[in-house]
């Protein structure tokens, strides 16, 4: 069987990745003896999990020689990223049914979707898909709304190995821009840490540093001026980043994954809701929840 395997790959976010990785492993314990991952960096990726791979517009080929492609997870199909990146996933879905592949969707988190091109074209694109899964009751509501089946999973992180992990003690901080993540959140973040960690250490945890490691960086030299010992934690693989997140004390954290990863962990966990799947996540698991 030939894979071709779409998602938001080779960007070095670490829930995607994760994705990625535990699908590979998925894939390779089926036997599969062809896997192609269509990433942003296709060296890396390769290397990575051991997979064949793409680059981001050289889908094509694969796709016509594949018998399956597979959506791997995720928030892939939602606009408040970019309406451009929701076009890309739904073409080549759509491409890939034209040329009569089974298309199977796993785990996904559907939406927001705020433009009615994006809500359009996804519904009829989605219509046409083989198998779907999705890993929270909202995104089944919006399918089932559109008379589209889809089966409830967990994410595809929680599948993924968590070793025991001796607790450090110290509380851990995962922030990521976003634009209500400003200074006087910040502030307040910190007030609030003052308040309830007074000298604790805090590790201060960038899962994407393209877009994670300035406001940490920002975050960690305001600890620092208020005499904590920070740590600032970057440039971690999946499982430098699960290390680190599992060795906590206590978590507060923005990423989705990052939150995942602790309560696989056991880890006390506050979420800081910026999306609906991490509030989404937050209830199903009775976490806290910081407001934006």
């Amino acid at each position: 069987m030939k894979y071709v395997v779409l998602g938001y790959i080779g960007f070095d976010n670490f829930g995607d990745e994760a994705i990625a990785y535990v699908l590979s492993q998925k894939l390779k314990a089926q036997n599969s003896d062809d896997i192609v991952y269509i990433s942003s960096n296709p060296i890396k990726t390769s290397k990575m999990y051991g997979v064949k791979s793409c680059g981001m517009l050289g889908f094509i080929p694969h796709v016509l020689k594949s018998d399956i492609l597979i959506s791997a997870g995720g928030s892939l199909l939602q606009d408040v990223t970019s309406l451009k990146s929701l076009l890309y996933y739904l073409f080549v879905i759509a491409f890939a049914k034209f040329c009569q592949k089974r298309v199977e969707l796993l785990a996904q988190g559907i939406g927001p979707i705020n433009s009615e091109i994006g809500r359009l074209f996804t519904r009829f694109i989605l219509s046409k898909v083989d198998k779907i899964t999705v890993r929270d009751v909202n995104s089944q509501k919006l399918l089932e709304n559109w008379s589209i089946n889809a089966e409830l999973v967990k994410d595809s992180v929680f599948d993924i190995d968590v070793p025991k992990t001796e607790k450090t003690g110290r509380i851990g901080i995962q922030l990521r821009q976003f634009k209500g993540v400003n200074k006087e959140f910040l502030n307040r973040l910190s007030d609030y840490i003052s308040e309830n960690f007074n000298g604790r250490i805090i590790d201060v945890i960038s899962l994407q540093d393209s877009m994670d490691f300035d406001i940490c960086n920002t975050f960690a030299n305001l600890l620092k001026n208020r005499g904590f010992e920070v740590n600032l934690k970057n440039g971690l693989n999946i499982q430098e980043a699960i290390k680190v997140i599992s060795s906590l004390d206590s978590l507060i954290a923005m990423r989705y994954h990052a939150n995942v990863i602790a309560i696989k962990a056991g880890v006390k966990t506050i979420a800081i809701n910026y999306d609906p799947k991490v509030a989404a996540l937050a209830e199903e698991y009775n976490l806290p929840i910081i407001e934006l």
